[in-house]
């Protein structure tokens, strides 16, 4: 009887760079996936025991499982519109040292005073504020009390979501949704460049119908009708662009003011002069 061949046996150990044992891990889930063995959940010390066994330190770990617990999915409208116009949303994220409870009441107190905002859901993990719609909210964006933009109150809704990754610390995600604004944007926009081309259009239509006209000319009337509503069209897509990109930066100020603080500045007029009529 012939002797059945030996088990093979597992090649000799190799080491693996960063990239590569993402690749392996993220196939092996795959491959469990397929079977059907794979556990529907983990806890989170379940995964940081994970992570210590292929050599993530358990820090990096929570950060990760705080992140995806603050992942926002967007999609994005896809078209002319998306990329002449750009994104529906900005957003910003940062390890702020701090309890859960504190860093979102320092949250809330910064965008209602700083960004003209009040609160408009209040969970335990998340608060959403919109534009303030009192004459002192109005009057501090009109004139731009402060120094300030108020770029965030331009937006649909802004929101903060605070996880925390371990006993000193949390995850702060701030984000900024524009989906009605651009939609508006885009309209308001579509209707100037309709302007422009139907106004072209028919002033070339009319030259022509009326004898000793000259066409040359009613074609560079009508071509120069026509570029403006092109030129107020790109001017609205330029708008919206500017209102994302500073609500951007306004994000990350927010998230410097809670990681570094800001040193204490003297009152405006315009605030003592609301601080008397809230008293």
């Amino acid at each position: 009887m012939t002797d059945l061949p030996d088990k093979p046996t597992p090649p000799p150990g190799r080491s693996l760079d960063r990239a590569a044992l993402e690749r392996v891990l993220a196939r092996a889930s795959e491959l469990q996936a397929g079977v059907g063995d794979a556990t529907e959940s983990m806890t989170e010390a379940q995964l940081v025991e994970l992570g210590k066994e292929v050599g993530l330190s358990p820090e990096h770990v929570r950060q990760a499982i705080a992140e995806e617990a603050t992942r926002v999915a967007v999609t994005e409208p896809e078209g002319v519109s998306s990329g002449v116009f750009g994104p529906t949303s900005a957003w910003a994220q940062r390890v702020i040292t701090g309890s859960q409870a504190d860093v979102l009441a320092r949250i809330d107190r910064y965008m209602q005073s700083d960004e003209s905002l009040r609160v408009r859901r209040r969970f335990t993990e998340r608060v959403t504020w919109e534009a303030s719609r009192d004459i002192v909210g109005s009057i501090k964006r009109g004139f731009g009390v402060g120094g300030r933009s108020y770029a965030l109150a331009r937006a649909d809704e802004v929101g903060a979501t605070v996880v925390p990754v371990d006993d000193a610390r949390v995850l702060v995600r701030l984000d900024a949704s524009f989906g009605g604004t651009r939609h508006r944007s885009v309209i308001g926009g579509g209707a100037i460049a309709s302007a422009g081309l139907v106004g072209g259009g028919g002033l070339v239509t009319v030259a022509a119908m009326m004898p000793g006209s000259s066409m040359p000319i009613a074609l560079v009337i009508g071509g120069v009708w026509a570029a403006l509503g092109g030129a107020g069209f790109a001017a609205v897509a330029k708008s919206y662009r500017t209102n994302v990109a500073r609500a951007q930066l306004a994000l990350e100020q927010a998230l410097d003011r809670l990681e570094h603080g800001e040193p204490p500045r003297n009152k405006s007029l315009f605030d003592v002069l609301t601080s008397a009529i809230n008293r």
